[in-house]
């Protein structure tokens, strides 16, 4: 028997899916919540296999329960069940730890399956979803600011530990020169000091892994 927590906060929403899965002679719900910390709190309470969890709820949304459930360790999928398909929702729940995603308006066999399916740990995504998810994927990357060769020799050295005026001495150039290029490095990371410099450099792949 498959254990199912329902957490939305419309109650006939809930009460649908109750009386749906249910009805699965290898399907239960064994729990509901109205907001995200319900969820989490039921969730740890109950142990059920899967929950299926809604996006926006009031008094704590499904992104920050499934975030919990997953920094509590617990061994529910959670497989999303909502109206919204936007590339930002999508996005969030599979990178907060979502199994899988589908839409509140597919038919009801492809719900019954994708709770199976989830219980499994396989992953679950609406047609609509997986499309999304596979643009994102394909899109190329925005083009991140572009540094000269010097700049960009300069913040290397810098992510080294390197001073200002020991860059200088190495690249043969002043030090007034060196806190130029620093000045034209932050300004196009957007950033106001080294260490902030460094980090960026990192997160941009600028200096590498």
């Amino acid at each position: 028997m498959i254990r199912v927590l329902v957490a939305d906060d419309h109650p006939i929403v809930r009460d649908g899916l109750r009386g749906v899965i249910d009805a699965s002679d290898d399907l239960q719900v064994v729990g509901e919540a109205g907001d995200g910390p319900s969820a989490v709190a039921r969730s740890l309470a109950v142990d059920p296999d899967v929950v299926l969890m809604d996006l926006r709820m009031p008094g704590g949304g499904g992104v920050a329960a499934i975030e919990e459930l997953v920094r509590r360790a617990s061994p529910a999928r959670v497989l999303v069940l909502t109206t919204y398909d936007t590339d930002d929702d999508v996005l969030r729940a599979v990178q907060a730890g979502a199994t899988g995603y589908l839409l509140k308006d597919a038919p009801v066999e492809d719900l019954l399956r994708g709770i199976r399916a989830a219980a499994r740990g396989e992953s679950v995504l609406a047609p609509a979803v997986a499309s999304r998810l596979l643009a994102t994927v394909r899109a190329p990357a925005a083009p991140g600011p572009v540094l000269s060769p010097r700049e960009l020799q300069v913040l290397r050295m810098v992510a080294r530990g390197t001073g200002n005026r020991e860059c200088a001495r190495q690249l043969f150039i002043s030090e007034a020169t060196v806190k130029t290029h620093l000045q034209h490095v932050y300004d196009k990371l957007g950033v106001g000091d080294r260490a902030a410099a460094v980090a960026a450099g990192y997160e941009r792949g600028l200096l590498g892994p």
